[in-house]
């Protein structure tokens, strides 16, 4: 199914957000549609240019299509993952006979590469490409020629190399090709980028990587000690953050896209291919929970590389590799998703204050303690520091978890994340024998604790606000007992429970707050759908007050969201029964895993 939008008069269409798979290689990935269209891929890492951006324009921003030759490009009679790994199978059934193309990125070894077999299933089908190169977003027509059979792009920094078992033709600044395919035979294309001032890359044995990419996504699956009800999803989730993971250093981003809309034919277009501080609590504690040590263990290293010098300097993001400069810019050149403008890179949130972090980190620090994970004597000298700014900064109003660019405020859930960065602080020097001036830190988190529930809740209507002297409510209020700041029994957490529920649900789906024309709390026009962590989290309390059989009613609903592949994007917008949002959103997934082990 597509949704169309006008470009210059002209008619252009886009598949659904969840109409995508996602194959990387854990240092990139891409988006590959039901009609065997890959519409982004940013090399050689997450954040980098992309070399297909159709995604957010159209085919001429970069593109390369491969399916039974029709000129309306048909959707795969089915798909799905091999088993329980990130290699993508699509196959089409027509008149003449069965096609399959199988898609994935093997793990990299010098350069990144992109692998296309295309199977004869039975019977002959008449097969077609179709591939544009872009480089910098869809900005740059690379010059093109070829050497020994292949095809070489360059394009300043950048060059592609692509090995073809068949000939392609040349025009419209695009190569294509018509091939057959009968029952047995095995074709395979070969993607491969590289620095333009290199030499030619190394080429690569495309089946013999498909059987090691296949065996090592086997092996890695093998270690997931979940083996609740809902073990499919929890595994799929699973291996969507790995498949988000920078290798070399251990970060997360929290989306591979930029610019999905939040919501359609908005503004609301933000860049995701970062790393943020605040999935650390969950991210860590999913990754544990799972059985993936290791992973675990190179997130707290990248975590700690990274907010690494003054505490005053800590961001509430950084890139894959740390960089703390991530200037937001607009792409004028691209017409967005679904006519969604502007299409950003970079994002400016990096500038905010937004307590919560502290408590984010010190919490995440304080969970790989708790689970057994080796002390890193480096970490509590951080974590000192950060205390130290807490000390000094929580009474402050900040930008919040949202990144609000409205005024700033006193968030309620910024003030009970500086609770919880003294509570994990306390709780280190208790039960792992650090040293500090814990009677000062008791101190100072009861003062914080007596202020929350007499400024931030109203007794009245028997819940917690979004911030002091606030009417409105916020999901992140129902954090409240999974932090542990107050007992789930206690009247005003099953107040602020059923508050937030009857209050910002719409059809069964939890809003982050309300989005209202004379509600200025975000600063941003438009509305948006329903953030799906916020749905994840109401599943969890309300298990957590008592109401198990509606919670495993809701999250059984959450997880029929998911697309054909198992994939989540950041929102679901009830207005459309579409998924919006950059995808697949790590910060989706993550709570997805959370509460299937609460539910479990």
């Amino acid at each position: 199914m597509r949704a169309a939008w006008t470009r210059g008069g002209v008619s252009v269409k886009h598949m659904r957000i969840e109409d995508y798979a996602l194959i990387g290689d854990m240092q990139s990935a891409a988006l590959v549609g039901r009609n065997g269209s890959i519409d982004w891929l940013c090399l050689p890492q997450f954040d980098s240019p992309a070399c297909f951006a159709a995604l957010l324009g159209d085919k001429h921003h970069g593109q390369w299509w491969l399916g039974p030759a029709d000129a309306q490009r048909p959707e795969a009679t089915r798909r799905g993952y091999k088993g329980e790994s990130l290699v993508l199978e699509s196959e089409w059934d027509t008149p003449d006979g069965t096609v399959r193309v199988t898609d994935f990125m093997p793990t990299r070894h010098v350069n990144p590469d992109l692998v296309r077999i295309v199977e004869g299933v039975s019977g002959t089908v008449e097969m077609a490409t179709e591939i544009r190169i872009r480089f910098d977003y869809g900005r740059i027509v690379p010059w093109v020629r070829r050497t020994d059979g292949l095809l070489q792009a360059v394009g300043g920094p950048d060059s592609v190399w692509l090995h073809s078992p068949v000939p392609l033709h040349g025009g419209d600044y695009a190569h294509k090709a018509r091939f057959r395919v009968s029952e047995g035979d095995r074709l395979a294309f070969v993607f491969t980028w590289h620095p333009s001032h290199q030499s030619r890359p190394v080429e690569i044995d495309p089946f013999e990587q498909l059987a090691e990419t296949e065996a090592l996504w086997k092996e890695w699956v093998a270690q997931c000690t979940y083996q609740g009800p809902w073990r499919e999803a929890v595994v799929r989730s699973l291996i969507t953050l790995k498949a988000l993971t920078y290798a070399p250093t251990g970060g997360i981003v929290a989306a591979p896209t930029t610019s999905l809309p939040e919501d359609l034919g908005g503004v609301r277009n933000w860049d995701y291919r970062y790393c943020w501080l605040r999935d650390a609590t969950m991210t860590l504690e999913a990754l544990i929970g799972g059985g993936y040590l290791d992973e675990a263990r190179a997130w707290r290293a990248w975590l700690l590389r990274a907010i690494a010098g003054r505490a005053q300097d800590l961001q509430i993001m950084y890139s894959v590799t740390g960089e703390r400069r991530l200037t937001e810019l607009e792409l004028s050149w691209l017409p967005g998703y679904e006519a969604s403008r502007p299409v950003r890179i970079g994002n400016d949130a990096v500038t905010q204050l937004q307590l919560d972090v502290y408590g984010e980190v010190m919490n995440s620090l304080y969970l790989s303690r708790a689970s057994g994970m080796e002390p890193d004597h480096r970490a509590w000298t951080i974590q000192r520091e950060l205390i130290g700014y807490v000390e000094t900064h929580w009474d402050e109003p900040d930008e919040g978890l949202w990144e609000v660019r409205g005024p700033r405020r006193h968030f309620t859930h910024s003030k009970v994340m500086c609770w919880v960065a003294l509570d994990r602080a306390i709780k280190q020097v208790e039960q792992f024998g650090r040293t500090g001036p814990v009677e000062r830190w008791r101190e100072l988190r009861d003062r914080i604790h007596a202020e929350v529930c007499h400024k931030a809740f109203d007794s009245a209507r028997g819940t917690f606000t979004q911030s002091y002297g606030s009417a409105e409510l916020d999901a992140s209020l129902l954090l409240i007992p999974m932090v542990g700041f107050l007992p789930p029994e206690d009247p005003r957490v099953v107040g602020t429970v059923e508050a937030v529920q009857r209050e910002l649900t719409v059809d069964g789906f939890v809003l982050r707050y309300p989005v209202d024309e004379d509600n200025d709390v975000d600063g941003l026009p438009g509305r948006e759908g329903a953030f799906l962590a916020c749905s994840f989290w109401m599943a969890e309390a309300l298990a957590m007050i008592g109401r198990k059989e509606e919670a495993v009613e809701l999250f059984e609903r959450l997880l029929s969201l998911r697309n054909d592949l198992g994939l989540l994007a950041e929102e679901y917008d009830p207005r459309y029964g579409r998924m919006v949002g950059n995808f697949p959103q790590a910060f989706s997934h993550v709570p997805l895993i959370h509460t299937a082990r609460a539910l479990s």
